[in-house]
């Protein structure tokens, strides 16, 4: 599995490249994190497991080809089938697998702007992102939050504004201690802020922030791709956002370009949170656009 295209594929949402991948090889894996809840990682997104007498309760699905291998390796789970899909977002390694799912009368909850994301799809200078199917789109929207009560506990779903995207939900296993950020969390590595999709700089801080009071030094963390996670790292990539937007909010206002604050080496000693999809420099892009376009659309810029 090479995790440069896998990412780039997953993060804009293209489905035509994702079947266009050889996913025979791709391995997934099921591993217990508290309570009711598992994790499986595969190709994309890490799916969230509720499983016991109910049934199963997935958080995302992945990719489209990966279905039959993801049912196979949570069947064993629980003897009931798969009762509830919840999606974080809209990009693709997350809901790739909504037809296949839909197709089976499994209700697909999510927030308002994820079905009409997924309603939609979208022109990039680069590509076009195609409309989902029919059966691909959640079935249960909503504005502020719902919850599941399922296997014995409350499954909390909580949206929150502009951050990854503008449709950004997590969702808190309430008695299993265990809270899945989708990708408002990228682990030990540098974030994609999908400003196209209505993310914002500014707005991925700010939500990290608020989740910060709710979550204990007990729980464990699901992220949108990484290992799952303690406070601790939680904290630390929350001060590495603060710090880099800092920075290079301090080069914008002083009248930097973008090229500028690369060339500074604006974000020295943060090399190491850089990955095979988002590079130091590319963050860098990243967070002066996000900046930049704040600034401008507030009138701070002259």
């Amino acid at each position: 599995m090479t995790r440069t295209f896998c990412v780039a594929i997953t993060l804009y949402g293209c489905a035509v490249a994702a079947q266009q991948r050889d996913f025979s090889n791709v391995e997934v894996k099921v591993t217990p994190v508290a309570g009711n809840v598992h994790v499986l990682e595969g190709a994309g997104g890490n799916i969230g497991i509720s499983a016991g007498p109910d049934g199963i309760l997935l958080v995302d699905d992945q990719y489209a080809p990966l279905t039959p291998k993801i049912e196979k390796a949570i069947a064993p789970l629980s003897a009931k089938p798969v009762r509830f899909l919840l999606n974080t977002h809209w990009h693709g390694d997350h809901t790739g697998g909504n037809e296949n799912f839909g197709a089976k009368l499994v209700p697909i909850l999510a927030h308002t702007n994820v079905r009409k994301r997924l309603e939609t799809g979208a022109t990039r200078p680069d590509r076009v992102i195609p409309p989902a199917p029919p059966l691909a789109l959640p079935v249960i929207t909503y504005e502020d939050g719902i919850s599941v009560h399922f296997n014995g506990e409350e499954i909390r779903v909580v949206h929150l504004p502009a951050g990854h995207t503008d449709g950004d939900s997590v969702v808190f296993f309430t008695r299993s201690g265990v809270v899945h950020l989708g990708d408002l969390f990228f682990g030990s590595n540098f974030p994609f802020i999908d400003i196209d999709s209505g993310g914002s700089v500014k707005g991925y801080i700010s939500n990290l922030e608020k989740l910060r009071a709710q979550i204990t030094p007990e729980m464990k963390i699901i992220p949108g791709h990484g290992k799952v996670s303690s406070l601790a790292e939680y904290d630390a990539y929350l001060a590495m956002l603060k710090d880099t937007a800092s920075r290079v909010e301090k080069g914008i206002r002083q009248g930097k370009t973008v090229d500028q604050l690369k060339k500074a080496q604006v974000l020295k000693g943060y090399e190491g949170w850089a990955w095979s999809f988002i590079s130091t420099e590319r963050f860098v892009d990243m967070l002066h656009r996000g900046l930049e376009r704040r600034r401008a659309g507030s009138g701070a810029r002259r």
